[in-house]
């Protein structure tokens, strides 16, 4: 497989630093090909402004989305963004690798989602009509590829359990599996997730990286998050509500968008 590692940690030598040269070693040495975006070290440029349309007229306003939609159709998208899409296109996995920081991404690497994910590519895609509404949600042109996150987490496992004060972690990865990943079209693997990351001995850091080297392992053959595709029948259209009578028993939340695999409801 050919698989895209994106790395937001502004620090090699930190412990996602050494997480992400224990995956690359083990996907090489499983004689997959392995292309790594260091944010950091290509000083990315996370925001969106005019710079990155050249063909917007100084006197036009700039409106994002209908920016990136005619930059992408007329390929005058920057270099460096057409570079990571090149390498999206050609990757059969993508892996995001991050430090949980304020409950989110860092700033960088959600920068280059903004900038990478272009209207027309990522999003914008597909017909709208009374009977689909758009190619996302488990369509797209991403489809039939696979993504995941590595993530950590300077705070205890059991304060981003089910009762925890910060909330599931399963929830708060919610927005980037299903709103950044699945929607253009990647089935979403669980994320790999290391817990009290400032904390870890060298013991732990063994145990962490044989269980990172496991999931490398088995990058092709894990079940994905099974999130409802949009237009398999699920959702009302255009109002794109669940139908009634799929919730699963006591589901409310993000857990209504998860299919039921027993049930196949």
């Amino acid at each position: 497989m050919k698989i895209l590692l994106v790395f937001a940690h502004p620090e090699p030598r930190s412990l996602n630093g050494a997480l992400r040269d224990v995956a690359v070693a083990e996907l090489r040495r499983q004689g997959h090909e392995v292309q790594v975006s260091d944010l950091y070290a290509q000083n990315w440029k996370p925001t969106v402004d005019r710079s990155d349309f050249p063909g917007l007229a100084s006197e036009e306003r700039l409106l994002p989305t209908a920016a990136s939609k005619a930059t992408f159709d007329a390929g005058e998208l920057t270099q460096d963004v057409r570079a990571e899409i090149d390498k999206l296109l050609w990757a059969d996995v993508l892996i995001l690798q991050f430090p949980l920081w304020w409950f989110s991404m860092p700033a960088i690497l959600k920068g280059w989602v903004e900038r990478v994910f272009a209207c027309g590519f990522a999003y914008g895609v597909g017909e709208h009509s009374d009977k689909r509404w758009g190619d996302r949600y488990g369509e797209g042109v991403l489809a039939g590829k696979r993504a995941m996150l590595m993530v950590t987490i300077g705070g205890w496992e059991q304060h981003y359990g089910a009762r925890g004060v910060n909330g599931p972690i399963d929830d708060l990865l919610f927005p980037i599996h299903h709103g950044i990943l699945f929607y253009p079209g990647y089935d979403v693997l669980p994320p790999f997730v290391v817990y009290q990351a400032g904390r870890l001995d060298q013991a732990g850091f063994e145990m962490a990286a044989e269980h990172l080297r496991e999931r490398m392992r088995t990058l092709a053959t894990t079940p994905p998050i099974p999130y409802r595709r949009q237009n398999g029948g699920d959702y009302l259209i255009p109002s794109m509500e669940l139908r009634p009578g799929l919730d699963a028993p006591g589901a409310n939340g993000f857990a209504l968008h998860l299919r039921d695999e027993q049930t196949g409801r």
